[in-house]
């Protein structure tokens, strides 16, 4: 069983598991330096892509354009020639220049650390928010996605439906003290042992305190 009596030990262990493991690239891409701009934009990028294909696009757009005044000299199309082949690469291009003029317009170029303004940001939901919240200001924040999701219900500490119904249990039931944590140690979990179908069980080392909830095949 999992639970607040032994979410630390829990983590811990899922920590240890985390460092042998490669980061998410967001996160490598904020340890180089805390910069909200980059996080937000790619976090944007990073949404239904693989992290190695994240890591070029970012690269290769922050090397012509590393702020919002630079970036909106670009064109759509010149965007999604930097980006491709991330997905929805058509429409983020788009999304990063309706957000680049905005925070020109609205916020001095700078990007807002306030949850309810980000989300009224072109393409931008909670998940982005509260990375950028986490990442980019090292304010507190529980940031889900599908692993975060997947794996709080399948540890049966929540009992939700939707990735947004995750956070706001986790919110009122996980000690801040992890919050920040919390989605970069359990995004690698998910990548690499707790996966969606027939997870590495036998390979874990909480599988003694996981219920496997919802776990039809494990390895």
């Amino acid at each position: 069983m999992i639970d607040n009596s032994n979410m630390g030990e829990i983590l811990s262990l899922v920590g240890k598991e985390y460092s042998k493991n490669r980061k998410p690239i967001v996160t490598k891409i904020s340890e180089r330096e805390r910069n909200p701009f980059h996080i937000l934009i790619s976090t944007i990028l990073s949404l239904r892509t693989k992290d190695e294909v994240t890591a070029e696009a970012s690269k290769r757009l922050f090397s012509t354009a590393s702020n919002p005044e630079n970036m909106v000299t670009l064109s759509a199309k010149e965007i999604e020639h930097l980006i491709y082949p991330v997905g929805f690469y058509h429409r983020k291009a788009k999304h990063i220049l309706q957000v680049c003029h905005i925070l020109l317009e609205e916020y001095d170029s700078k990007v807002p650390h306030e949850m309810e303004k980000l989300i009224t940001l072109p393409g931008v939901g909670r998940k982005t928010a509260n990375l950028v919240i986490v990442l980019g200001y090292d304010k507190y924040g529980i940031c889900v996605d599908t692993h975060v999701h997947r794996i709080s219900n399948r540890w049966d500490y929540v009992h939700t439906k939707t990735p947004e119904q995750t956070e706001m249990a986790l919110r009122k039931k996980l000690s801040k003290e992890y919050w920040k944590i919390y989605n970069d140690y359990l995004v690698s979990f998910g990548q690499h042992l707790c996966k969606p179908i027939s997870p590495f069980c036998s390979q874990c080392p909480i599988e003694n305190w996981c219920p496997k909830r919802g776990v039809a095949k494990h390895r």
